[in-house]
């Protein structure tokens, strides 16, 4: 099968028009056309239809386009590694990081890598989950999957460091006092939430809290750590999250230790297998290291 035809076939459907497709590819709108035409042709099944001016893909269209998106984003990962094969070392690397992380650990590791490794992109994704549709692939991914979760397929699974929670709350309020916080203590308690609703890290406080023989009572529902903290500083509850997320805290807040049970995380890094022996991809697991030995 043609590339050139899938790659103006999915130019088409993403902008509407042909005439647009082609300034995107830099073709003229005959080209595409064309090379529309003898795609849907070969094929036997009609693509697009004619909408006004424009076109929209038929329901055949849509299941292609779908498909070639994937094997466009293969052949842009292909063409990665065999850059990184001729220079002996990758020209870019995809890197996926949870939230906390980007904030602690990953200046840590991107100041060196990029010194190392000065003509190389580094390429940065956010994401507290591993999406396999995601292209290019992250060559490695920080995550901090739940026991369950299964290595997906073409990556290792290297465990670098435990992270405990606590609970962040005003510093005059009575838990401050403790050295310790026993997880049931905080039932009753006003709790903010920091986390999407079913998130990895939430389903370890749900979890804790049931063995504790409760379930916490949200008062205010947030996505992230630091909204959470900065209502904590306000005085409108208390928020329970990684140590990772909690080093950096508001005035006025303090944080501590949740025991009975001990809540924990994993902090992961999935690594592409083919890609594994890069240096650059080396020199990242060694900064992820040092940053799990230090933090």
């Amino acid at each position: 099968m043609d590339i050139q035809r899938l790659r103006a076939f999915r130019s088409v459907v993403a902008t509407g028009s042909v005439r647009e497709a082609a300034n995107t590819l830099g073709y003229s709108p005959s080209s595409v056309s064309q090379q529309v035409t003898a795609l849907q042709r070969s094929l036997g099944v009609q693509l697009l239809n004619r909408v006004g001016r424009g076109v929209e893909p038929t329901e055949a269209g849509k299941a292609l386009a779908v498909r070639v998106d994937a094997l466009l984003g293969e052949l842009g990962d292909l063409d990665h590694f065999v850059q990184g094969l001729s220079q002996g070392e990758s020209s870019a690397i995809t890197i996926g990081y949870f939230s906390s992380l980007g904030t602690t650990w990953l200046p840590h590791i991107i100041g060196p890598l990029a010194a190392q490794f000065p003509g190389t992109r580094i390429d940065l994704n956010v994401s507290d989950v591993f999406d396999a549709s995601v292209r290019p692939r992250p060559d490695v991914q920080f995550l901090v999957p739940p026991a369950d979760f299964a290595t997906p397929a073409g990556y290792d699974r290297i465990p670098l460091a435990t992270d405990h929670y606590v609970v962040a709350v005003p510093q005059d309020h009575p838990l401050a006092a403790q050295e310790q916080v026993p997880l049931a203590a905080l039932m009753g308690q006003e709790w903010i939430d920091n986390d999407l609703e079913d998130g990895w890290c939430k389903r370890v406080i749900t979890d804790a809290c049931a063995a504790a023989g409760f379930q916490p009572q949200y008062r205010i529902h947030t996505q992230d750590h630091r909204t959470a903290l900065g209502l904590v500083a306000v005085g409108v509850g208390i928020t329970v999250l990684p140590l990772l997320a909690a080093e950096e805290l508001p005035a006025g807040v303090v944080q501590r230790p949740v025991v009975q049970p001990v809540p924990v995380r994993s902090i992961t890094a999935f690594v592409r297998r083919e890609r594994s022996q890069l240096p650059i991809t080396q020199r990242v697991l060694e900064l992820a290291r040092i940053q799990a030995a230090t933090g």
